[in-house]
């Protein structure tokens, strides 16, 4: 299988001063020669996505590491060998705690300055590339600082519109960047994110006819033809990656309507299949699909995190784990959870020391051989049809339900729901993407969004409050963070 080695063009100091932004590139290339060729503006790209996949961000802590812990998803160990305590205490001032959000904070913002430096180049030097590749490169960069930015805020900033917001940053500069209410950042990203559905309408192979999604193995996939740039779009924020992530920011910003045309652009283009039983429940490791990889409308290839990524969940009882009665409560294995696909291939049974845990396989690989490769996923099927069931059910219940049900058949539950109450609904809905979305870092996002109790270990509920569900600044910025 072809891969590209990526690399990280810029790399963004963030000292202890003020400036948090205070960026000074370092490179093995220069700027000039870098951004001479078209090659030089892939490499720039790639090194975005290179950048998002090391352990602090995407590769690990944002995929299954403080978020996830702030959700409740893990059974800590009472000798928290993780370092993770705290964090799911919510102690906000301990000091493991901030290191992993503070670094997750310069993380991103570290995307967004190289995304910046590539708009600032690609419109100077449009003549060098060809239209297609002038298309993706400055839509896959305005989308990537769109990305990243709606993380920065899913953290770090209030729901309300109006509400505390975080640094929007659209120039690769020194300058002490400005702050943006909530409301406000929603609609920069938008703008980012339309401009770069509209390059990439048209540019993007995913979008052509012939464009099929598959297993990087020789089948009827067409995703590793044509040029190495233009290949494995689904690795790369491509035209329904957009489309998705439109949906989850207009949901964000109460835009219902938009966000439901963006969720239903994803699931009428029929691209992404939903995944054949034989491959996610087969015996044989080499020929299994843990990750449901056809379904991922885009994702992080991680592999140099896969060890990082044992250590946190496979590592017997001193990593992240569920204990056996609170998976099987999750997963509601003694009522209609009881053939759950994901239940049965994504939790394992464990044993130490008379102590009975569920140890997470989802990113579990064999050596020397997989199905596909190690992918952190980013943006689901799945969540486009819980987006559409959310968007739909106060003018269309019945349609909501189908859409949420429709999940669940594919996941072998053939119970389905229908009943009027919103309240109901929501519930199971948060329930359902809660097993769905399990160590992928996303539901506290969704808590967050809704306003809703955190459902915590032995039954326990944790209320939503500003005080746990917005994180703080790291402390050189506190000084920007007041308008």
């Amino acid at each position: 299988m072809k891969r590209y080695f990526l690399l990280i063009i810029i790399i963004t100091v963030f000292g202890s001063c003020k400036k948090w932004l205070d960026v000074q590139p370092q490179s093995q290339v220069s700027q000039d020669d870098l951004f001479s060729t078209e090659d030089g503006f892939k490499e720039a790209i790639n090194g975005l996505y290179s950048r998002c996949a090391q352990k602090d961000l995407y590769g690990k802590e944002l995929l299954g590491g403080f978020p996830d812990v702030l959700a409740q998803n893990y059974t800590i160990a009472s000798d928290d060998p993780v370092h993770y305590k705290e964090t799911a205490l919510y102690n906000y001032k301990d000091a493991d705690f901030i290191s992993r959000k503070d670094s997750a904070w310069r993380g991103l913002y570290n995307v967004i300055a190289n995304a910046n430096l590539i708009l600032e180049k690609v419109d100077k030097r449009q003549a060098i590339l060809t239209p297609v590749n002038y298309a993706l490169v400055k839509g896959e960069a305005l989308a990537m600082r769109a990305y990243c930015h709606f993380d920065v805020l899913r953290l770090f900033a209030a729901v309300d519109a109006g509400g505390k917001g975080i640094p929007y940053v659209t120039a690769f500069s020194k300058d002490v960047p400005k702050m943006y209410k909530t409301g406000e950042a929603l609609d920069l990203m938008l703008k980012d994110l339309q401009a770069a559905k509209t390059l990439l309408s048209t540019a993007d192979p995913i979008v052509s006819a012939g464009y099929k999604v598959g297993y990087p193995i020789p089948d009827s996939s067409t995703e590793q033809n044509g040029d190495l740039f233009v290949q494995e779009r689904r690795h790369r924020l491509n035209y329904y990656a957009v489309c998705g992530q439109l949906a989850r920011v207009y949901l964000y910003k109460g835009d219902k309507a938009n966000a439901l045309n963006n969720a239903l652009e994803v699931i009428n283009a029929h691209k992404f299949p939903w995944t054949r039983q034989a491959d996610f429940l087969n015996p044989d490791d080499t020929k299994k699909d843990r990750v449901l990889y056809k379904e991922l409308l885009f994702a992080f290839y991680i592999p140099n995190t896969t060890e990082e990524l044992r250590r946190l969940f496979r590592n017997s009882d001193r990593g992240l784990y569920i204990s056996t009665p609170e998976g099987r409560n999750l997963y509601e294995t003694g009522g209609v959870g009881g053939e759950d696909f994901r239940y049965k291939q994504w939790l394992s049974e464990q044993t130490v020391s008379s102590t009975n845990y569920l140890r997470l396989e989802k990113y579990a690989r064999d050596p020397d051989n997989n199905l596909h490769p190690q992918m952190a996923p980013a943006m689901r099927l799945s969540e486009m049809y819980y987006i559409a069931a959310e968007c739909t059910f106060d003018t269309d219940p019945a349609k909501a339900w189908d859409y949420f049900n429709t999940v669940r058949l594919n996941r072998g539950i053939g119970v389905t729901l229908n009943d009027p109450s919103k309240t109901v609904f929501l519930q199971e809905l948060v329930k359902e993407a809660r097993k769905e979305l399990y160590g992928e870092g996303q539901i506290f996002y969704m808590y967050k969004r809704l306003n809703m109790p955190i459902t915590g270990q032995n039954g326990s509920t944790v209320p939503a409050s500003s005080a746990i569900m917005v994180l703080p600044f790291p402390d050189d910025e506190i000084v920007y963070g007041n308008r």
